[in-house]
């Protein structure tokens, strides 16, 4: 995951405070900062949980450490959540700002934005 005019973020693996429990991962800025809980160990018996829980953690190290929401909807300059659509695909969801200036609505695919916020554009064959 990338964010504008910063290194990509990582996954960061320390050793558990159990002994017998597998490694505690966190999503991390480059300098290995990271804020909030570790990635549940069973989010790996599925790729969509997995991405959802990497998702949420990356956007809860944004915010808490540095001040920022993250990702921005660039129609609205909304932070932006996960949300499964209706194929049940995880997509970044932003609520709009009233009827005024627009509804809510689902922007990308998570992991299909690149730094901006913007949609990465793919060529069709």
């Amino acid at each position: 995951m990338t964010l504008p005019r910063l290194e990509p973020l990582r996954l960061l693996a320390l050793p558990s405070h159990d002994a017998d429990e597998p490694e505690d991962v966190y999503v991390a800025t480059a300098d290995g900062e990271w804020h909030g809980n570790h990635l549940d160990p069973n989010s790996r018996d599925s790729p969509a949980s997995a991405l959802a829980g990497v998702a949420d953690a990356a956007q809860e190290t944004v915010v808490e450490l540095l001040w920022q929401a993250w990702p921005l909807c660039p129609e609205h300059g909304l932070g932006m959540h996960p949300r499964e659509d209706a194929r049940e695909r995880l997509s970044w969801w932003c609520a709009g700002e009233g009827a005024r200036r627009g509804p809510a609505h689902l922007h990308a695919a998570v992991g299909a934005l690149d730094t901006s916020g913007e949609r990465v554009r793919t060529r069709s064959r």
